[in-house]
């Protein structure tokens, strides 16, 4: 019953065989559902854009100096400093590529999680 209750939706009579008998998943079904959750695909062109990441890719900096990808000017100067330490950093040097290229991915063809879309209805 406590178990029930820390998954929420997972857990409903309708669903379940019995009193404490838990809900027997195949292995395919588990793998599919990692799958769907962790995979982008379809949507044609678009999709395949999307999935590279856009004009700007998925990281917003890049270094001049290796081609290391970051997230943040905090990332980038860490690797800076651990990678580059004779250079000096120069915060200018940086471009934002994702406020150049105006944004990232757009998300065509995310199907994301089952349960959340079960949420909307």
């Amino acid at each position: 019953n406590s178990f029930c209750t820390l998954l929420g939706a997972f857990c409903s009579s309708e669903a379940m065989g019995g009193k404490a008998k838990p809900t027997k998943h195949t292995a395919k079904e588990i793998q599919g559902k990692a799958f769907d959750a962790t995979v982008n695909r379809g949507g044609g062109a678009a999709g395949l854009k999307d999935r590279m990441g856009g004009a700007a890719g998925h990281a917003r900096f890049e270094c001049p100096h290796c081609g290391q990808a970051a997230p943040s000017l905090k990332n980038m100067q860490s690797h800076h400093e651990s990678k580059h330490p004779k250079m000096a950093w120069d915060e200018s040097v940086y471009v934002d590529k994702h406020e150049l290229h105006g944004g990232t991915t757009k998300g065509v063809a995310v199907r994301g999680s089952i349960y959340k879309q079960g949420d909307k209805k």
